[in-house]
Parts: C-alpha cells; structure tokens; sequence
C-alpha cells in the first residue's frame, strides 16, 4: 500500500522539472549513490577473481555478473508493478535494504561464490532502486521533458560509476592490495542512500494520477498484455527493448573482459582504473547533454547512431594493443552509450501510456539489464574459446547490428521534438 503520508495534497502537485526541483535533486543524488555501488566493481571485482582466487576462466570470472544481470533483470521485471501496488517508496526504501550487506560480503568473502552472492543482492538493490529513481523523475517531470529528466538521472548514475571505478582502482594501488579499503566508499554509499531514500524522499503516485487524468481513459491491462506489446508486439518498443539488451551485452562484456585483458597485455592497476573510469564519466557527463536532445531533435537518430558509435569504440579496443588507442575505444564507447542509454528511456515512456508506463518500464529494462548475463557469458565463452580480443570483436559487431535493426523497426516517438 502507498504511503498517504508521503503524498502531498492533489492541490499542490504541479508537474515540471522546476515545479518539483527539491524532490527531484534529491533523487539525483540518491541514484549517485545507486551507481557507486556498481562503481565498486568495475575494476577491482574481477582482478579479484584472477588475482586472489587465481580463477583462469573468463566465463568462471564472469559468474559474478551473470548472477547480478539475470538478477537485476527478473527484479527490474517486477519492479513497475511493486511501484504501483507498494509504492515508489516503499520500493525505493527495500532495494536500499537488500543492498546495504554488499560491500560488507565482498570484503569478508572466502571464496568466490561470496562474490557471486552478493551480485545477486546488488541486482535486486539496482533493480529496485535505480528502476525507481528513473519512474519517480518521470513522474515528476510529466511528458515535456522526460528526456532532460532521464538524462540527469543517468548523469548522476554512471558519473558516480566512473568516479567510483578510479577510487577503488586508486585506492588499491596506494594500499598495494584488492581488499578490503576500496569497498569502504560502498559502505558509505549504502547508509547514506537508504537514509535519504527513508527521510528525505516523497512518494510520487500523486503525480502519475494527475497525469492520468489529462490522457483519455483506458481499461485496466494485465501485466502479460503490457509484457508482449513492450517485447514484442509493438515495433517500437521491440527495436527500444533489443538495443537496451545489446547496450548492456556490450557493458557486461567490458565489465568481466577489460580488466583481464588490459591487465593480459601489462597494465597495472591504476592505469586499468583509468580505462575502467573514462567509459561511464563520459557516458555519465554526456547524458546531460543527450537527454535534452533527444527532446528536441527526436530519439530514434540517436539511438541508431549512438549503437554505431558504441561499435566502433569496441573494434578499436580489440583491434589495438596501445593505452592511447584503448582511450579512444573506451571514449567513443561512453560517447555512444550516452547517446542511447536516456534516450531509449524517453523512447519506452513516449509510447507508453501512463496507466502502464511503469510496467513497460520495468519490462524494458528487463531486457536491457539481462543483456549484463548474456555478454558476460557470452563474451567469456569466446574469450576461453578464441581469445579476449575476439570476444571484444564480436560484441563490436552484434551491437552494430543492433543499430540496424533499430533503424528498420523503429518510429520517431516524441512528437513534441523542436527542429530549429
């Protein structure tokens, strides 16, 4: 049930960016927090499993992330529909709850199947909490500027990824070891998140019902009803759901695979941080600016784009065996994933309707967050088989191809887009 009290009075709620800027700063900083818990693992979780626990296995060394993706998935498929029976909240409040033993688990760990089991409570902890910080700034904002809204929260989100992947990679360079000072930071993030998220944030289902009520009334519609058009049925929200899932393929595959291939071909920790840090700052930094295009210049030319700016930055690392060249590669990766990653958000809240937004939400970012799993287990495969330069390779190619199909299958979705 909905916190009554959480809601403001129907007089006062207003939607708009302005209207509901104290709210929605909070939540940009609560989401920081949500994306530092992820940071944590960026570059030291898998030099861990190689280093520590002298795992030879890039698809062994990849378990970690296929149990936070196929995680993360199942719980961001039941997230939209907890958002509309608990409460944004409430929701926001048990995802901080389940997250909070993580970095605890990482630093006492044995063995590595600890590491494996506290992915898993970070998939539900980012399932739940990132998924609703982005339906609760949706909220707020309501349909003008979704894509500027989308675009701070995932700013905040892979900013503090980035950020916290140099930190952790830093820190263990000046300790000269793996554990257990780097994971300190996620400690802190963990008690300060779920503070703010129990005394600061409000529940914003007020919002969504004076939303609803400007649109026309529609029937009630089950969750499998929302399940096949978000997946399947409707072009758009198909094309939106496989690039999502290709986006995160590619991430998962960078997330198991960079660390063990830069450190393959002799790069130390703290440079390994560097590469590890530069993809999601610039990815982080850039949504500031990709969010409010898609809003102005439509989503679909930058989703298309942005997948093949994604592939070239991945040949590029494969291809070359030089820091300068993995700069570049690691670059244009973020550049391209900033130019997906809020708007294939706006592109899924366009064409969806308000009494089922959530839902079609946490249905695409199922999809895109199982993409984590499958390039993780993917890319390990090929690695073991052929080589960590090909694994990279061939992910550089399925999200090419992801590209074209997003541009045969998918319709431009903000009508509202200003062409100057």
């Amino acid at each position: 049930m909905v916190d009554s009290a959480s809601i403001e009075p129907n007089s006062t709620i207003r939607l708009g960016l302005r209207e509901n800027l104290p709210q929605f700063s909070l939540l940009v900083l609560v989401n920081a927090f949500v994306g530092g818990m992820v940071g944590l693992e960026r570059t030291i979780v898998p030099l861990i499993g190689a280093e520590e626990f002298k795992i030879a296995s890039a698809t062994v060394v990849a378990a970690f992330i296929i149990s936070f993706g196929v995680t993360k998935a199942l719980t961001n498929l039941v997230s939209g529909q907890l958002a509309d029976s608990l409460g944004r909240k409430q929701a926001l409040v048990l995802g901080w709850l389940v997250g909070l033993p993580v970095p605890f688990m990482i630093i006492w760990a044995p063995n590595w199947n600890w590491i494996v089991a506290a992915n898993v409570l970070l998939g539900v902890n980012q399932g739940l909490a990132w998924s609703m910080t982005v339906i609760m700034k949706v909220d707020l904002v309501g349909p003008k500027s979704r894509g500027l809204a989308l675009g701070l929260n995932e700013f905040a989100g892979y900013l503090a990824v980035g950020a916290t992947a140099f930190a952790t990679g830093y820190i263990a360079a000046a300790t000269h070891a793996l554990r257990p000072d780097p994971f300190y930071l996620g400690i802190g993030y963990a008690v300060f998140g779920l503070a703010l998220s129990v005394f600061a944030i409000r529940d914003t289902s007020a919002h969504v019902r004076l939303e609803t009520d400007k649109h026309p009334k529609v029937a009630p519609v089950r969750f499998s009803a929302v399940f096949t058009q978000t997946s399947f049925r409707d072009p758009t929200l198909f094309a939106a759901c496989q690039a999502g899932l290709v986006n995160n393929l590619n991430d998962g595959m960078s997330w198991a695979i960079f660390p063990i291939f830069f450190a393959a071909h002799g790069l130390g920790i703290e440079r390994i941080g560097v590469l590890k840090a530069v993809y999601p700052a610039i990815w982080g930094v850039l949504q500031t600016i990709t969010g409010p295009l898609s809003d102005r210049w439509g989503r679909k030319g930058l989703i298309v784009s942005g997948m093949w700016v994604q592939a070239a930055g991945l040949i590029i690392t494969a291809a070359t065996k030089h820091f300068g060249w993995w700069l570049a590669g690691t670059a244009l990766l973020g550049i391209g994933t900033a130019m997906v990653y809020p708007t294939l958000l706006a592109a899924i809240s366009d064409a969806s309707h308000p009494t089922w937004r959530a839902r079609s939400l946490s249905i695409y970012r199922f999809w895109r967050d199982l993409g984590y799993a499958v390039g993780a287990l993917l890319a390990g495969m090929i690695g073991d088989a052929f080589g960590l330069d090909w694994a990279i390779a061939a992910i550089g190619i399925i999200t090419f191809l992801s590209g074209l199909v997003a541009m045969i299958f998918m319709r431009e979705t903000n009508t509202t887009k200003k062409i100057e």
